[in-house]
């Protein structure tokens, strides 16, 4: 089969070497940069049997408009993935809440395993990490290979949508952004992609036709720090501060409901932990500080994180470190969005961090994290610093 992939940057490079080594013809094109591949007038010219693009490629790109209708690269690594598959495999979409989700289940899988997530791809249960790679539907390739080889089970994060080729999606919000040169909208492209899963599990309200949907509220449901659940003969409940967090609250909930779906029963996420980026807390100098900058970082995890701060701190001031350093993160973190999340929590002092920062006429500016880190610890005399920069971690 003569096949062309398009965007080189976005996975496209493994899915071409993944579609070689099954055996086909395969040209690609970096439709960005013109780096890689054959050139754009090339594709044009030659004739394909299969043409596979990422969903946020723009519907009107010449070689769209010029082969017609593309398979995804979602669905494109469902095909490779074909006969391989590890079992059982878990994917995980969503805006927000994917990583948190994503380590939760991988905290209640008993044996050998493999967790790929935005914070790097990692083998339980020695928890080592094996590379780090982006969460596109294509690094599911690498990390299903090192699943099977280990012979255990894959949780897989992956932006924009899944495969459908596991056991188990789970779709973790629906909150909506454009892509594609705002010609589509991500949770529909999710959605569309959630309809080749056998079952979905998913937050209240959101509807899928097609595969077996399990919501969270038909499973759990939460009072303070106590989530009590109840589903295919799995009853119980466990505890755990973490619970209390809007941040952590429906990740652990997704958690729990796939692994009830999977038979297992959810009550070790008592002892879950903060992960790092993610609402983790510690004491330098006696400063609290709250870390939660991360890739889904935007106005209501800043504003949570602050009254965590002050919750945690007594309502002492709080030094705010925010902006964007990933400008490749898809639901990005505009300036007016930073704006509205400063004037909502109001803090002492505030540290814009990112390149964009460094030339405004803020009083306050740092590169990156560790220097906006290292400028809000020279502000601050008491109370806690609240990192809320968006950023891969």
């Amino acid at each position: 089969m003569r096949v062309l992939v398009l965007d080189t940057i976005h996975g496209g490079a493994e899915i071409a070497r993944a579609a070689r080594a099954a055996g086909h013809q395969v040209d690609e094109v970096d439709v960005y940069r013109g780096e890689a591949g054959i050139p754009v007038a090339e594709a044009l010219r030659r004739r394909y049997d299969l043409v596979t693009a990422p969903v946020h490629l723009d519907p009107d790109h010449p070689l769209l408009r010029h082969h017609g209708a593309a398979l995804s690269h979602h669905e494109a690594v469902r095909l490779l993935l074909e006969g391989r598959l590890p079992r059982p495999m878990i994917e995980i979409t969503g805006s927000r809440g994917k990583t948190t989700t994503a380590h939760a289940l991988a905290h209640l899988m008993a044996g050998s395993g493999i967790l790929h997530t935005s914070s790097g791809t990692r083998q339980y249960p020695e928890n080592r990490i094996l590379w780090q790679k982006s969460i596109t539907p294509a690094s599911v390739i690498a990390a299903a290979d090192a699943a099977r080889e280990c012979d255990g089970w894959l949780i897989a994060e992956e932006s924009l949508g899944v495969t459908g080729a596991g056991d188990v999606a789970v779709l973790t919000s629906a909150d909506d952004y454009p892509v594609a040169a705002g010609k589509k909208q991500a949770l529909a492209e999710k959605c569309r992609s959630l309809r080749r899963a056998k079952t979905v599990v998913a937050p209240p309200g959101v509807a899928i036709p097609g595969p077996t949907v399990v919501s969270t509220d038909e499973a759990m449901s939460c009072s303070g720090t106590t989530l009590r659940y109840d589903y295919s003969g799995i009853t119980g409940a466990f505890t755990n501060p973490l619970c209390s967090l809007a941040g952590y609250a429906l990740p652990l909930a997704l958690a729990a409901t796939t692994a009830c779906v999977l038979g297992i029963d959810p009550a070790p996420l008592a002892g879950f932990a903060a992960l790092p980026g993610r609402m983790a807390t510690r004491i330098e100098d006696g400063i609290l500080i709250v870390d939660n900058a991360n890739s889904g970082t935007n106005v209501a995890t800043t504003v949570e994180a602050a009254r965590y701060a002050r919750r945690l701190s007594g309502n002492d001031p709080v030094t705010l470190v925010i902006g964007v350093l990933a400008q490749t993160v898809c639901e990005g973190f505009p300036a007016e969005e930073i704006g509205r999340a400063v004037g909502l929590v109001r803090p002492e002092h505030v540290v814009y961090a990112g390149e964009e920062w460094l030339a405004s006429n803020k009083p306050h500016t740092a590169a990156d994290l560790t220097e906006g880190l290292r400028v809000a610890r020279s502000l601050t005399r008491r109370g806690s610093i609240v990192l809320a920069v968006k950023t891969w971690r």
